[in-house]
This record gives structure tokens, C-alpha cells and sequence, in this order.
């Protein structure tokens, strides 16, 4: 049955920065306006004909005096899911739709010409490969269990919007912006943290999803979630503090928030409990808007490698004799430029884009305000020439590993991604190698 809260709470002003009014671009696949009608058109409801919001197991219901709150806990790529939302809204016409998306996350579902907006250029020159690598990694992921679904990722989301539109409903985009997420996540993150969620969403790629509706549907369910969430939080728990907590906090002010009597939210179902926890509690969301400052030791950390190589050149030629110059350019030009070429080459880079990294990594890892993969991005950007068509079919491509070395817009972006990874790794083996010979020759 529904679960029903009754709790009072001193309402906060509403804010209509949250209410759908400015463009703003976004990097997710979007629906189409003939694949709206047609999914409409084609695909029958999965509910019973006598389905009934009050008892049903999605549907949270909250109480303040005369308002109420009706939140719907959805899979993302659940069909019962869209028919859950459409029935909702159907059923209690609400003043307000809430739904579980900013500015632009919804652009990114409702914009048909998001790719062709995207600059490989501009991406590689403002060192944001990695973070479209691994958004497009959780993207692909998410398409591939959605076509063996028969349904697409965020359906219900689009269900949501379509239905306050036919119902001349407020339409509230309640969640935090996505950048902020993002940015509040990855600087929670220690080194060994970061490394394992570029690697876990990396690795999806190379990963075939056995999934059936009925695991969807019984991962909504309440024991289930409350299993998957303690195991988040035991394994990274630096990461569910601003994805998840954060955010249930920021979508519960928001709903109680918005205008109206009757309100319907549709969020993920890994939020329901967080966001019912929190009801009536006073939230600050301009707090959970604030990106945290780097840290002074982070600002420093960055060039601990050019401070480590330049002492160890000056220990090796001050305590061995003057030891030869060229000797020790040797160990550290040498692991730094086959490192950083050979991973280049792994990834399907051109040729010229190794010998680029070959040569700039030994001299972009002694300064760490550039990175030897904007070299050879840019070079391989310059050699593929990326097109517009290409960039449209990312969506397509990204489903499985040979779209993404086929397409050339993400062959680009593997590429600058791995020669910044040999280079790293380069670096600390030159570093390695140098030490070793000064305390050991």
C-alpha cells in the first residue's frame, strides 16, 4: 500500500529559477517528437484497469494541511514506470508536475539537435574528455538495457512532462543542476575513489547487460533498495553523500516547494526514502548549490611530480659526481614519451597523434596546467575531422565498443583520454627510475 506521511512544515518561498523558463544545452540522447507519438501510440499499458494511486507500492503519499504530496518512485527504463506516471497525473490532476531533472538534464531529453552543438575542439581544450568518456560510458550502459526493454532511458521523465502539459500543470524541474552534482562528487572523491568509478564506468562498456523487466521492477522494491543503497554507501561512500543524499534533500525542498495543493513528483525509486526522511525539514538549497573550494594541498599537489623530478636531478648530479645531464633526460624522456605514444596507439590513435604525445608528454608532465592529452586530442581531432553527422550518431555508437573506436568523434576523445593516462603513468616510472638510480648506483 501507499505509504502516507502527515507532517507539518513552514514553507520557504518559491523558487522560479527551478520552473522550466531558459534554454541550456546537455549531452544525453533526445526523444524526438515521432518517437514520443509513436511509444504513445504503440505500447499498451502494464497496469491493471482498476489501478489505483493510494494503494499502490510506487506511490509515496505525503500530507502538510491541506496540500498533498504524491511521489512516484520509477526505474528509468521501466515501462510499468511510464505507465505508473501517466496513470498518476491522470488520476489526481495535480496543480504542480515535479520531475527528477534540471535545465539541463531536460534539454537533454527534449533538444533534437544536442550533438550537433558539441565542439570536439572545445571539449579536448577545456580538459573535458574525461568527464564526457564517462558520461557517455553510464549512457551507453543505460541504452543497452533499455533496448532489450523495448523502452528508452528517462521515459518516464518524458511521460511526466508530456502529461503536465495535457493537464495545464506547473511543470518543475526540482533537481540540483547536473554540473553541480558533478563537481560537488568528484572533488568529495580521494585519488583511489576516482580511480574506481572511471574504471567501473569505463569497464560497463565492455560489459552485455542481462536484464528482464521483472529485475527492474523488484529493484523499485523497498528491502531491495534499502540493500543496494547500504552497499553504495559501504563501497563509496564519498560518492552517495552528493549523489544521492544531497540530492534527496534538494528534491524534497523543491517538491514542498512548489505551487499548489496537489503535487505529483516523479523521481528514481532510490530516492523515495531519502526524500520522505527529509519531508518537513527545513533545507537550505543555495548551501547545496556551493561548490567547494580546492584545497590548498590540491592546488599544490599538481606540481609535486615537477618538484620530485627536479630534485632528483639535482641530487643525482650533485651527489654522484656530476653524474651526466643527458643520462638522466634519458630516464625521464624515455618512460614519459613510449608510455604516453603507446597508449595512444592502443586506443586507435593516428601515427602522427603518437609521435605528438611521444614528444609532449615528457614536457607537458613538468607542468601540470596542461596535459599531454589536449596535444594529442587536438591532433587527432585535426587528422579525423569529427562530423556533425558523426557526433550525431554517438548515441547509436556508444552501445558497444566498436561504436565507439568506429564513430570518430569518440575514437578522439579515447584517444586524448588514454595518452593522458600513459603520460601519468609515465611520469611516475620516470620519477621511480631516477630515484632508484640515484640511491642504488
Amino acid at each position: 500500500m501507499s505509504k502516507i506521511q502527515d507532517t507539518p512544515v513552514a514553507t520557504d518561498a518559491l523558487n522560479p529559477s527551478n520552473i522550466v523558463t531558459e534554454e541550456s544545452i546537455s549531452l544525453e540522447a533526445p526523444y524526438s517528437q515521432e518517437e514520443s507519438e509513436a511509444a504513445e501510440g504503440e505500447v499498451r499499458s502494464s497496469l491493471p484497469s482498476d489501478y489505483d494511486p493510494e494503494t499502490s507500492e510506487n506511490v509515496t503519499i505525503l500530507r502538510r494541511g491541506d496540500r498533498t504530496f504524491y511521489v512516484v518512485g520509477t526505474a528509468h527504463i521501466s515501462q510499468q514506470s511510464v505507465d505508473e506516471v501517466k496513470a498518476v497525473i491522470d488520476a489526481v490532476k495535480p496543480d504542480t508536475v515535479c520531475v527528477e531533472l534540471c535545465d539541463t538534464r531536460y534539454k537533454a531529453l527534449s533538444d533534437e539537435q544536442v550533438w550537433q552543438k558539441l565542439d570536439i575542439f572545445s571539449v579536448i581544450k577545456q580538459g573535458k574528455m574525461l568527464y564526457l568518456l564517462a558520461h557517455l560510458a553510464l549512457s551507453s550502459m543505460q541504452k543497452r538495457m533499455g533496448e532489450k526493454l523495448g523502452i528508452k532511458p528517462g521515459a518516464e521523465m518524458i511521460a511526466a512532462i508530456e502529461k503536465a502539459k495535457e493537464h495545464d500543470a506547473t511543470l518543475v524541474m526540482a533537481d540540483r543542476d547536473v554540473q553541480i552534482t558533478l563537481k560537488r562528487t568528484w572533488g568529495n572523491l580521494t585519488f583511489m575513489d576516482k580511480m574506481k568509478v572511471m574504471s567501473g564506468l569505463l569497464g560497463s562498456m565492455f560489459q552485455a547487460e542481462d536484464i528482464s523487466e521483472e529485475d527492474i521492477e523488484k529493484i523499485k522494491q523497498k528491502d531491495q533498495l534499502a540493500n543496494a543503497m547500504q552497499a553504495f554507501a559501504e563501497a563509496l561512500p564519498s560518492v552517495k553523500e552528493p549523489l544521492i543524499d544531497e540530492r534527496d534533500s534538494f528534491l524534497i525542498s523543491s517538491v514542498e516547494d512548489a505551487p499548489g495543493d496537489v503535487v505529483v513528483a516523479v523521481v528514481g525509486a532510490g530516492h523515495v526514502n531519502g526524500m520522505t526522511q527529509k519531508f518537513g525539514t527545513s533545507i537550505d538549497r543555495e548551501q547545496l548549490n556551493v561548490i567547494p573550494p580546492k584545497s590548498r594541498w590540491g592546488a599544490w599537489a599538481k606540481w609535486l611530480v615537477p618538484l620530485l623530478v627536479l630534485s632528483a636531478f639535482y641530487v643525482g648530479y650533485s651527489q654522484n659526481s656530476g653524474r651526466d645531464m643527458w643520462e638522466m633526460a634519458t630516464m625521464w624522456i624515455l618512460p614519459n614519451a613510449v608510455m604516453c605514444a603507446l597508449l595512444t596507439l592502443l586506443a586507435g590513435g593516428k601515427l602522427l597523434s603518437a609521435a605528438t604525445g611521444f614528444v609532449a608528454s615528457p614536457i607537458t608532465s613538468l607542468n601540470p596546467t596542461i596535459g599531454a592529452g589536449m596535444a594529442v586530442g587536438l591532433t587527432e581531432a585535426w587528422l579525423r575531422k569529427p562530423t556533425v553527422e558523426d557526433a550525431e550518431r554517438i548515441p547509436e555508437d556508444v552501445k558497444d565498443i566498436k561504436g565507439v573506436y568506429r564513430n570518430p568523434f569518440t575514437r578522439v576523445l579515447l584517444v586524448a583520454v588514454m595518452s593522458n593516462i600513459g603520460s601519468a603513468l609515465g611520469a611516475w616510472a620516470a620519477l621511480a627510475w631516477l630515484w632508484m638510480q640515484n640511491f642504488f648506483a
